[in-house]
């Protein structure tokens, strides 16, 4: 794997308005990185995540096989005229995936999109696992997957962490990371390539003077296939207030892509990240496609690595049900 970069980019907003020179951010690493896991994980010995809910890592799961559309397993949705999240059939051959999905349809003029939020208990290391397919003439896309800190998880302490677009978090209000495609203004097919993007308190500012999202990419990876589903996951570990400590890493179908480390998300311990949010929202700036449709299945909020979901071969051969830990060499920033 080449070497991984932080590169502070404007939000979405901005890279559309075509800043060209992002400001460059480092991230230090000052001892060798503990690898991570790679391959199979906490949900292998699960055929198309079947009770993996009922582990006990395992925080919050919704696999979509309800037959109730209301998505009563989340906390919050957003789906203007019940149009934009609908139920579906995934069609997956490899047998990793149950009978419905989720849909999310984007239509430019009517809306941008929607999808669901979650709030759970927080833990230090969460791993944040779905499946993803996107529509074979699905377009660029805004923001994706994204995991916030919130002072707390009720009142007006659960929100601290929405919002603030353009402003640098404080330390002890909110910090968040989003797991998303990011289209480099258009130089890459849509929907583009994975990247973190990323907001706290010592986040680089951007070329405009304001503090969009800062982004953390491989310098090199494939482009994001349309029309096939993928297995994504991501983890964040929180900081020791007053440590540069924290943690944030990706992989796709079991591969590791980026590993970065020394983070400080956080100045106070009752900052917790609570909150996941799952859509797939779209504005027209570069989406010229006027329907943009992407698929989630198998979403997995754990205290473990998770993992691709066990599949049909699997159940056949009987074989071992779990490994808790990879083989793979995780890297950090220089």
């Amino acid at each position: 794997m080449n070497p991984i970069r932080m590169v502070a980019f404007g939000c979405l907003a901005a890279r559309l308005a075509g800043v060209a020179a992002p400001a460059e951010a480092t991230s230090s690493s000052g001892s060798t990185a503990i690898p991570l896991p790679q391959g199979e994980g906490l949900a292998a010995g699960y055929v198309a995540d079947q009770g993996l809910p009922r582990h006990p890592d395992v925080i919050f799961a919704d696999d979509f096989e309800s037959e109730d559309t209301g998505w009563k397993l989340w906390d919050e949705s957003r789906n203007d005229g019940d149009a934009v999240l609908t139920a579906d059939t995934p069609l997956d051959g490899a047998g990793r995936l149950g009978k419905r999905c989720l849909k999310v349809t984007a239509t430019l003029g009517r809306n941008t999109g929607g999808g669901l939020t979650k709030w759970f208990e927080p833990t230090r290391r969460v791993f944040i696992r779905f499946y993803v397919k996107f529509e074979a003439g699905c377009d660029y896309v805004h923001h994706f997957v994204t995991l916030r800190a919130n002072r707390g998880l009720t009142g007006r302490d659960r929100w601290s962490g929405f919002g603030g677009a353009g402003l640098k978090p404080a330390g002890d209000d909110r910090f968040s990371t989003a797991l998303e495609p990011w289209g480099n203004w258009g130089r890459f097919p849509p929907p583009g390539r994975w990247n973190f993007y990323s907001y706290w308190h010592e986040m680089k500012v951007s070329p405009d003077g304001r503090y969009w999202g800062n982004s953390f990419a491989p310098e090199d990876q494939p482009d994001i296939p349309r029309g096939k589903w993928i297995c994504a996951e991501f983890m964040l570990q929180e900081n020791t207030p007053g440590k540069a400590d924290g943690e944030q890493a990706f992989w796709i179908d079991g591969e590791l892509r980026g590993h970065w480390r020394n983070l400080n998300w956080r100045t106070s311990d009752t900052l917790h990240a609570n909150a996941l949010t799952l859509e797939s929202y779209v504005t027209d700036r570069w989406t010229k496609q006027a329907t943009n449709i992407v698929w989630f299945d198998n979403l997995v909020i754990a205290r473990r690595y998770v993992g691709p979901a066990g599949d049909n071969h699997r159940a056949e051969s009987g074989r071992a049900v779990e490994t808790s830990r990879g083989s793979g060499k995780a890297q950090s920033v220089p």
